[in-house]
């Protein structure tokens, strides 16, 4: 599991002093992508083969509000991995206690054609290392 800290400044929260909804996507998305980073995945490098991810669907939950100058964590953790997708959970908590939670599907997309296309093989292995043969 990856965890990746984020401090609520006050451009986050709405007018009630709360964070605006939206702005879990965005959190969530910023620990995805440092997630990969710290896998050794480039995405960079991946964009430059042609190869993208998009998300495809997103599952949320709201269970409590987050406020200004919080100090939270986003966990995220692989939950399925299939041929051009990948599955996972992602939870933003603060002191140990949820308070949004999403199940996050990414699909891998060829740049040329928009289509999906297979995960390459380093990167299935980065992800999932326990479903890697050898």
């Amino acid at each position: 599991m990856h965890k990746f800290p984020i401090r609520i400044y006050y451009e986050d929260t709405d007018l009630a002093g709360i964070v605006y909804y939206a702005n879990y996507l965005k959190f969530i998305e910023r620990a995805r992508s440092e997630w990969l980073r710290d896998l050794g995945v480039d995405q960079a490098a991946l964009k430059d083969t042609g190869i993208v991810f998009a998300v495809r669907r997103v599952e949320a939950d709201y269970l409590s509000p987050a406020r200004f100058d919080d100090l939270l964590t986003v966990e995220t953790r692989p939950i399925q991995l299939g041929g051009s997708r990948i599955v996972m959970g992602q939870d933003v908590l603060r002191d140990g206690v949820p308070l949004f939670r999403a199940i996050v599907t990414v699909v891998c997309v060829a740049l040329n054609s928009g289509r999906p296309t297979r995960i390459p093989a380093s990167v299935a292995a980065a992800l999932f290392p326990q479903e890697s043969p050898g």
